[in-house]
Formats: structure tokens, sequence, C-alpha cells
């Protein structure tokens, strides 16, 4: 990966912290923001069974749940690896391999490369990203009716939150960085390429909200 942020997200989300992952995902399901979005695409795909794409998926949660629901098939893509091998692994233990792919790497750069999908999904990537525009563009250009996405909102105390982990990160040597990116260029990009806001709900510091394909039926 060329992306140097991407580089530092593959060593700060390793293996000690995808098995701590995957245990409390077991134990407790989806965190809650995850479980807002999961309901909020339900409520706004037209059809039960659909295919879906879910940008920087980790250990797979959104896969997962999806792919409980018979008939769906889909793609993850992370650039951490892992991450994407506890995903695998929870897939071979429920028996879903077969209807998901997974993409080691930084999703603008292998964009080309990675099909359309009914639903598009970025849970708590965007802060994980410094150039959003073309994550965003490259999300919405591979949606067909939906993205839904959980970032931080744009507000002063999660600025500051994000400045203190960055100092953080710099103490360490590390580089990767949070970034708090403004819910208003976010939406207007993706008003830009044709979508229409359909959900939208705070919790605690993060922001669930889904889009939909304008003119698509629901």
């Amino acid at each position: 990966m060329s992306c140097t942020q991407c580089t530092g997200a593959d060593s700060l989300f390793n293996d000690r912290t995808a098995r701590r992952e995957l245990k409390r995902y077991r134990k407790k399901g989806p965190r809650k923001t995850t479980k807002m979005l999961l309901d909020a695409v339900r409520d706004n795909v037209a059809t039960e069974t659909f295919t879906f794409l879910d940008i920087g998926g980790g250990i797979g949660a959104i896969q997962h749940e999806f792919l409980s629901i018979d008939g769906t098939s889909g793609v993850g893509v992370d650039a951490s690896r892992s991450y994407l091998a506890k995903a695998q692994e929870e897939s071979k233990r429920r028996g879903t391999t077969n209807r998901i792919t997974q993409h080691f790497g930084d999703f603008v750069e292998i964009a080309p490369s990675v099909a359309e999908a009914d639903v598009v999904t970025l849970d708590r990537v965007l802060c994980c990203y410094d150039d959003i525009l073309p994550l965003v563009d490259h999300a919405a250009s591979h949606a067909k009716e939906v993205v839904g996405l959980v970032y931080p909102k744009s507000v002063w105390y999660n600025r500051l939150g994000s400045r203190m982990i960055n100092l953080v990160m710099r103490m360490k040597r590390t580089p990767f960085r949070t970034f708090i990116h403004d819910t208003g260029l976010v939406e207007e990009r993706l008003g830009a390429a044709g979508f229409v806001k359909s959900f939208g709900a705070h919790a605690g510091t993060w922001q669930v909200v889904v889009f939909g394909r304008s003119g698509a039926t629901s």
C-alpha cells in the first residue's frame, strides 16, 4: 500500500487487537452504532437479499450480520491483515466463506478492481482516513442503492479528542492518525453523487447515517 495512513492501520490494528475485537463480538454482538447502521440499511434497501461492500470492515461484524440472511453475498476490504484474518476465521466458523470475498489494501487504490454492490458500508472508517473525498466518491460510485456510514460528529470535543489521540500516536512513532471530517462536506459529496439522506441519528460522539440513491425504489 502506498497510503502511509493505511500502513499505520495495518501496524496498529494488530493480531492482539483483532483477537480482542472478535472475542467481544462473539460475546456481545455488534456495537450499538453498528447495530443502528445495520437496522437502518435493512430498512432502506429494496430487497430482502442483496449484495454488499463493507469498506474497512475490521473483524467483519457487518459482514457476519448481513450473511446471516440467506442469499446475501458481499465483499470486505480492510487495511489490517490481522483484522481480515479474524473476519475470515469467523466466516469459516459460520460456514459463510462461499458468500464473502476479502481484499487487503487501501480501498481508494483497489477500487477499480472491486465490483459494485447494492449496499456499501463504512463503519468508523472516515475517521481513520485523511483524504476522504476520493474515499467517499469511490464508495458512492460502487453503491447501486444505499451508502451507510458511522463516523464522528464534527464537534469541538471530538476534534479535541482527535488531537489528543494523535499526540499519543506521534509519541509512539506510528504514522496512524485520526480525523474529524466535516459532516456538511461528506453529505454534499454524497448528494453530488445522486444520494439523498434517508436516516440520521446520533449515539454519543458518533453519527449514524444512511443515504439512498435518488430515484431508487425502496
